[in-house]
């Protein structure tokens, strides 16, 4: 095809200039998208099926991330568009190398320039979607990063969740993003997987709770009328978060109940209360069919059976892998890049990321007749759509001044320590040794590998705003402390998320450091001790080269050896974690005072930690995963079958510290458990009431939780289901009445014969403050 030639529109006629339906914002959308259906090409509605990402260095920027009108014009004189880009914020690296790309005000000139080519000199003008990772905050130069999704999962706060998602979308709208790749609501079921941290943990009902509030971050009403919202996607369609072995993208072996009643719980909540509009598919297979090939699970499940009305899209180079890349894996259900493409558009894939790939062949597979055009235009449509439904063709642009002050807005901040001080869980603290009083301690030795390091995970934008542990400790103790600092030894050498090797620290290295912070340690009257892991021993693991899966849950490297050096001066430990999966730490446990659990607290992690051990914020997080005592005890999730977890030859069977677990400064008592009614017909609701009162000596919060159990059912059912929480603030003395309705959606699951019910019998409620039996009072609900 031809390009568009502009110049017939600039010779004079008298003739009115009637605008096209698709052009008119006053015509209903659906005619839009119809209208403009009916115009396009087979090549243009292909192209609006694909997408650049790391090409844009070859297609659409020069050297330094600029748009380069010359490269633009010779990539696509065929004036067909593109559907997508990919990361622009990347622009200037290789997708690797953010340092490299755009800041707020030039990633927002940058869009426009991208957007203004393709809607003058495409012959349609269809605008063009921008896309980027927003796991925890823009990953983009200079962004504000909130703690990972593990950890803001530990906070169980929805409403702390929804206000980051929304931050996070207004940074990318202004810099003129449309389309983000996240939330991830997998439930995260074996720690070995490397991609733990990129998810709200390991109960379904917890992940689909904050998934919908993530999605209403991001989407806002799903209005955009103020251009200050983006597309939500949930990933990763479906059950990624259990691969065997542990091994990213390896085989789900799982019953279809499993399936439905944990692993598309959350997707289906985060569509029907959410009202998410993209859905990304899976790299996994289930049942031997790989998710981007699975016509059941894409079409009869999302479309049919829930009325998804958005756009599937594909995870990167995954419907390659229907065939076989060799840097990764192959699923070998197609023989060659244009047959993947015939199955992912058959399962219902809407557009091929991230770059043009195998639907480089959906022109020649309609054209041989393989596939229909009618398929294709079912395809396009939502792409369209949501192109009209969020005004690109009428305001398409930004500001890059809003994207520079958005950017900087203190604000940001302000939430990012909050969210970090509400999501660490503190595991341990023997004879309440904190908080801490700065004036009883004179030396403090910061020691560790993650001490004095920005640690952020996965997925995390640039920023110099990091502050930590050290930092945040100096800041807070001022000149009225001396604080010493040594590292102690490292996890791994360089230790970038993006670095493919992971070498190991020569341990006659360590062994010099460690000295060093026994020295330290020695002439210090308490030690904080940051340890755990970093962004390469527990990350995703894309390729053969860059792994992230471990079959081991210890400590990494020499950290062992720092603590049980540092443990045999004698002096007060107060542990402090980094790490993106549950640890096996009992030797830790056994050998520090206090044990803080932080996940990855984003770039306010220095002061959280800070304002949490001297007592200005008294910690709440509760575990959303539970840790194992060790990987031979996995797998470990609370919310078992009853036939599970017997026992073991000489070791426990329990988890270390359980899901729903965590400390706080301050103690908490709850009393006179009642339902307003003990029984109920089938379809009724009824009530708990739990009394909830701080007997302790400051302010607190905590999460009173709510479980079910279903006691005699057509087929089994987990032991015990989390079913609600409440975070509950109350000053010291003071008491409240928590209140959770028990509605029949909150008891139902597929019988034997796969519908969804509430079978009569009688269900066991408890309520507590963790998931551990010790920690719950019971009552039980008769259902006529």
């Amino acid at each position: 095809m031809t390009r568009y030639n502009r110049a017939d529109a600039n010779q004079k006629t008298d003739r009115p200039i009637v605008q096209p339906p698709y052009k008119d914002p006053s015509v209903p959308i659906e005619e839009r998208v119809s209208d403009l259906l009916s115009r396009m090409s087979i090549e243009e509605k292909a192209a609006q099926m694909m997408c650049v990402w790391q090409k844009k260095s070859e297609y659409l920027v020069n050297d330094d991330g600029a748009f380069d009108a010359d490269k633009a014009r010779k990539s696509f004189a065929h004036g067909n568009g593109i559907g997508q880009i990919g990361r622009p914020s990347d622009a200037g690296g290789n997708g690797h190398e953010l340092e490299l790309g755009r800041d707020a005000r030039q990633l927002a000139e940058l869009t426009n320039a991208i957007q203004k080519f393709f809607m003058e000199e495409s012959r349609l003008g269809i605008p063009v979607f921008f896309h980027e990772e927003c796991l925890h905050g823009l990953a983009a130069k200079d962004a504000t990063s909130y703690p990972q999704p593990i950890a803001m999962a530990s906070s169980f706060d929805p409403d702390l969740v929804q206000r980051v998602y929304d931050a996070t979308a207004r940074d990318a709208r202004t810099r003129g993003i449309h389309h983000a790749l996240t939330p991830v609501v997998d439930v995260a079921r074996d720690p070995r997987w490397g991609r733990v941290e990129e998810t709200f943990g390991e109960d379904p009902f917890l992940v689909a709770t904050l998934g919908v509030s993530a999605v209403r971050g991001l989407q806002g009403d799903a209005g955009f009328s103020k251009q200050d919202h983006v597309v939500a996607t949930l990933k990763h369609f479906a059950a990624h978060g259990q691969p065997e072995a542990g091994m990213n993208c390896g085989p789900v072996d799982v019953s279809e109940r499993t399936l439905r009643d944990v692993f598309l719980y959350p997707f289906k909540e985060a569509i029907d209360k959410g009202g998410a509009i993209s859905v990304m598919a899976s790299y996994n297979e289930i049942d031997g069919v790989p998710s981007h090939a699975n016509r059941w699970l894409l079409r009869d499940v999302l479309r049919k059976e829930w009325g998804f009305d958005g756009f599937i899209v594909s995870d990167y180079y995954a419907i390659w892998e229907l065939y076989d890349r060799p840097d990764t894996h192959a699923h070998s259900v197609a023989g060659s890049h244009k047959e993947a493409a015939r199955l992912a558009v058959k399962a219902g894939v809407n557009i091929d990321l991230p770059e043009p790939d195998c639907y480089l062949n959906v022109v020649e597979l309609v054209k041989e007749g393989t596939l229909t055009e009618e398929v294709i235009d079912d395809l396009v449509a939502p792409l369209l759509r949501w192109k009209f439904r969020m005004g690109l063709f009428e305001s398409p642009f930004v500001d890059p001044d809003e994207a520079d002050r958005t950017a900087k807005n203190p604000a940001n901040v302000t939430l990012a320590r909050e969210a970090a001080g509400k999501s660490a869980v503190l595991l341990q603290n023997n004879n309440s040794i904190l908080p801490l009083d700065p004036s009883a301690r004179s030396r403090i030795a910061v020691i560790g590998p993650n001490a004095n390091r920005t640690v952020l995970g996965g997925y995390s934008g640039i920023t110099d705003k990091f502050v930590t542990v050290l930092d945040g400790i100096r800041n807070h103790v001022g000149d009225s402390t001396t604080v010493e600092y040594a590292e102690g030894c490292k996890i791994t050498i360089g230790g970038s998320w993006f670095q493919d090797e992971v070498v190991a620290q020569d341990p006659e290295e360590s062994k010099t450091q460690i000295a060093e912070a026994v020295a330290v340690a020695q002439r210090s009257d308490l030690v904080v001790l940051a340890i755990g892991g970093n962004e390469q021993t527990s990350r995703e693991a894309w390729g053969r080269n860059h792994m992230g899966d471990r079959t081991s849950l210890e400590l990494f490297g020499a950290q062992l050896e720092l603590l049980e050096a540092i443990a045999a001066t004698g002096k007060p430990i107060v542990a402090v974690l980094f790490n993106g999966r549950p640890l096996a730490l009992g030797n830790v446990a056994d050998k520090v005072d206090a044990l803080l659990e932080c996940w990855y607290l984003g770039q306010e992690s220095g002061n959280a930690v800070a304002d949490i051990i001297f007592g200005a914020v008294n910690p709440s997080g509760k575990l959303p995963i539970s840790f194992p005592r060790s990987v031979g005890h996995l797998p470990i999730f609370y919310n078992h079958k009853p036939s599970a977890r017997r026992g073991y030859l000489h070791d426990e069977v329990t988890p270390l510290y359980p899901f729903g677990f965590g400390l706080s400064y301050t103690k908490f008592e709850l009393s006179d458990l009642k339902l307003d009614q003990a029984a109920i017909d089938n379809g009724q609701t009824a009530t708990l009431h739990v009394a909830i009162t701080n007997v302790g000596d400051r302010a607190g919060t905590e999460v009173v939780q709510l479980y079910i159990r279903d006691v005699v059912s057509s087929v089994t059912r987990p032991l015990k289901e989390l079913k609600g929480f409440q975070r509950v603030e109350l000053d010291a003395g003071a008491a409240k009445t928590v209140s959770f309705e028990i509605t029949p959606a909150l008891l139902s699951f597929h019988d034997i014969d796969y519908n969804l019910v509430v079978e009569p019998g009688e269900f066991e409620l408890f309520v507590g403050t963790s998931s551990r039996s010790e920690d719950l009072s019971r009552t039980t609900l008769a259902v006529r």
